[in-house]
């Protein structure tokens, strides 16, 4: 697996510091390109395609809080190259569902449906898929600032990225070490690491002055300020760009002869030459319809709860170890975002998991004040393997998609764009793709 390097020439996935101006590539052929889903990856691989000179239509419900790219955390976490499952995680599942005081939450009614996909998920807690998944995401993740940089070069969205330590806070020594193995890993594909004593992290950031034992942090990160205003910002860029959005409920795709004709939606069909997947957790049902027939897709659910005007700021995003949820400073507001709840995607919220980060909250910050709280809960998509589906699709000649980032959707958007608008255009890419190819998952012929 490529973990950097200049790109190929006329490739967009660049990766070196020059190469990651945005610029317009000529294409010999500019095609109509159909994007279904406008969270950070549809916007991301629209704004990349229409720069390479491609006329791009974006397809969404464009429902606004109800997407994922809304709500997360805003970290970008260039260093989450774990996935969920990893082993022992089997051993622990059943103490984390009963226990009130676990991040990890089940609707129990879905089980039955739920189960074919869970025991396939737990089957990749092994130690080759960690190193598989760590070396393919390393790819993915490790540029991530610099890609965020590059997209929103010249638009409104510029404003929203910082530069940032991405720190994770232990409450004990032990749950330090326990850690261990994940920042040995980390190290090994280069990540850049500094561990405090708390006492030390306090004194850098007083709100922390006293919670922590160890804080991890982990440089050359980042944060998004406002993830919703933020992909806004990218949108209106998009529009002004000439970018044709639509808003309408997408029910099916149109494929004739292993082609890609119209997608079909409420508001009519929208026909095009290309069409590109990134519905998210919505995509399993469109994935079928261009030949991926043996994906399993779930929804990972994740909730927030915002304190508005607060009586301090932290002054990075930080990862409460025990708890699993990150707390971001935003424009006038700390979120804390985390946990996993399997779940139907259309059922919902419940109040378990928001409860379970309220007390969380109260734990670790008591001294705190702010004028009210909001809440929210938005749906990961989830793969077996946890790993994105990116690329062309085989059954239909003209099908791309970009869906399955699970927790890195907005780390890894940006870049996805790209990746995507260099296949579309067919521009090479030196990079080993194929931990994302979703030929994985599409029937054998």
């Amino acid at each position: 697996m490529t973990c950097g390097g200049a790109f190929t020439k006329g490739g967009l996935a660049a990766f070196g510091p020059d190469s990651l101006a945005p610029i317009r590539m000529k294409v010999q052929t500019m095609a109509h390109v159909v994007i279904a889903g406008a969270g950070i990856v549809g916007v991301s691989s629209a704004i990349w395609l229409q720069r390479a000179g491609h006329e791009v239509t974006l397809v969404d419900r464009m429902d606004g809080a109800l997407r994922t790219s809304y709500g997360n955390a805003g970290v970008l976490a260039a260093g989450a190259i774990l996935p969920v499952p990893v082993p022992g995680l089997a051993r622990k599942l059943p103490k984390m569902l009963l226990s009130r005081d676990e991040p990890l939450f089940l609707q129990w009614r879905y089980l039955p449906r739920l189960l074919p996909f869970l025991l396939k998920y737990l089957s990749f807690a092994r130690a080759d898929h960690v190193a598989h998944s760590a070396r393919a995401l390393s790819y993915l993740l490790s540029d991530s600032h610099a890609q965020h940089q590059s997209l929103a070069k010249g638009t409104g969205a510029e404003r929203f990225i910082s530069d940032e330590d991405f720190c994770f806070g232990y409450a004990t020594e032990a749950s330090y070490l326990a850690d261990a193995p994940g920042r040995t890993l980390r190290r090994a594909h280069g990540y850049e690491i500094e561990a405090l004593d708390g006492a030390a992290y306090g004194a850098r950031d007083p709100l922390y002055s006293t919670q922590f034992a160890k804080v991890v942090c982990y440089k050359n990160s980042g944060r998004i300020s406002d993830p919703g205003a933020y992909l806004a910002a990218l949108l209106a860029h998009f529009q002004a760009e000439g970018g044709t959005v639509l808003a309408a409920q997408i029910d099916d795709i149109e494929v004739q002869d292993g082609i890609y004709k119209a997608l079909i939606t409420d508001q009519g069909p929208v026909a095009g030459d290309h069409i590109v997947l990134a519905m998210g957790a919505w995509s399993g049902k469109m994935a079928k319809k261009l030949g991926i027939k043996r994906l399993a897709l779930e929804s990972e659910r994740g909730y927030h709860i915002e304190l508005h005007n607060p009586s301090a700021m932290p002054k990075a995003p930080m990862m409460v170890a025990a708890g699993k949820f990150v707390v971001t400073p935003m424009e006038g507001r700390i979120r804390c975002a985390g946990v996993v709840e399997f779940a139907s995607t259309e059922a919902p919220a419940q109040a378990g998991p928001l409860e379970f980060i309220k007390r969380q909250i109260a734990a670790l910050f008591p001294e705190l004040s702010y004028d009210h709280m909001s809440e929210w809960m938005g749906r990961r998509p989830a793969t077996t393997d946890s790993l994105p589906l990116i690329g062309p699709t085989r059954a239909i000649g003209n099908g791309h998609v970009a869906f399955g980032h699970q927790h890195v959707g907005l780390t890894a958007g940006p870049k996805t764009g790209r990746l995507i608008a260099d296949m579309v255009s067919n521009h090479p890419n030196n990079a080993d793709l194929s931990a994302f190819d979703p030929a994985r998952y599409q029937a054998s012929s």
